[in-house]
Order: C-alpha cells, then sequence, then structure tokens
C-alpha cells in the first residue's frame, strides 16, 4: 500500500458523534460510503490531519492528530472544551492508518516509499475536499485505493435524532386520524 492516505470523511456533524458518558467510551464511527451495510469503523484512534468547520461550511481550524498518543478522538474532544468550542460544527478528517479486513485499524502507518506525485496529489486532495475551492472542477485524486467513510450515527448509544422523532410523531398522528 503505497499512499500517504488510507481512508477519509467529509462533512460529519459533531452532534452525531458519541462522545461517551460514565462508564461508556465515546467513538467517532463511519461506513464505508460505497457499501453503506458494512459495519461501523471505529475511527476514535486514528491519525492524520482534520479540519473544523462552523455552520455555514466555513474553515475554522485545521488540526494533525497521532502525534504521541493524541489520536483524532482525542483532538476533536480537546476542541470541544478550548477556545474553539463554540465554534465548529462540523469536521473533515484524513487517516493515514487504514483499516484492516477485520474493521479494525492498523497499528500504525505503514513505512514506505511514496513517489513525490503520489504525495503531491493527496496534498491536493485533502485542500480541496476540505476547502471546496469554486473553481476545482475536479475533485481531489486519491486514488482507487483510498477508501470514503460516511459518518455513522449510534442511535443506540445517542438516542433518536430530532428528524427520527418528528417522523415517528407524524406516523403517530396519521394513524389516530
Amino acid at each position: 500500500m503505497s499512499m500517504l492516505i488510507h481512508n477519509y470523511g467529509l462533512f460529519w456533524r459533531r452532534k452525531d458523534v458519541f462522545w461517551g458518558r460514565p462508564k461508556k467510551t465515546g467513538h467517532l464511527k463511519g461506513i464505508l460510503a460505497q457499501e453503506t451495510t458494512s459495519i461501523p469503523v471505529n475511527f476514535r484512534e486514528q491519525a492524520g490531519v482534520y479540519i473544523l468547520y462552523d455552520d455555514s461550511f466555513r474553515l475554522v481550524y485545521v488540526g494533525q492528530a497521532g502525534a504521541g498518543n493524541q489520536y483524532l478522538f482525542s483532538r476533536l474532544k480537546q476542541h470541544k472544551k478550548d477556545s474553539l468550542a463554540d465554534r465548529w460544527t462540523r469536521l473533515s478528517w484524513f487517516g493515514i492508518r487504514w483499516v484492516r479486513k477485520n474493521g479494525k485499524l492498523s497499528a500504525g502507518a505503514a513505512q514506505q516509499s511514496i513517489k513525490a506525485a503520489q504525495i503531491l496529489n493527496h496534498i491536493e486532495a485533502i485542500l480541496i475536499s476540505a476547502a471546496e475551492p469554486p473553481h476545482n472542477r475536479q475533485g481531489g485524486r486519491f486514488g482507487n485505493e483510498v477508501e470514503q467513510y460516511l459518518q455513522y450515527r449510534d442511535e443506540n448509544a445517542l438516542g433518536p435524532d430530532a428528524e427520527s422523532m418528528l417522523k415517528h410523531l407524524w406516523k403517530q398522528a396519521k394513524l389516530h386520524q
């Protein structure tokens, strides 16, 4: 696997992350974009770069995770309490640890030689994906081996969202008419 980035998630909602509670560890789960019935992968300990956005998808902050023992989830959790706490509602991330066949993250980034063109393609793809510049009609070139993950909302941990509750109430109201 001669790649810099192995997987990524775009514009995940902060409110749909399970941050944890007493005796229950939080998680940052995603499912493969092309296999939405796949088992969710926990990206809690992903290493890479991440971007925080405000309500209007304006880029607020760019950071890195994985230097030392500060992985993606712990960095994001810090930003819930620091000077950025009230400024971000979404995040994108680009990970250097690949997902193994068992659905767990690899122990670390692969030690490999990556061609300069591949590194440049990945850096460009990160910037295009994160900033969505209006004049870049073509998306970033990660390559076929890099996998996009969609955010998985764990309703068992978070409870139903407002949309689900409204749909349920609407059905109940129609049944009683």
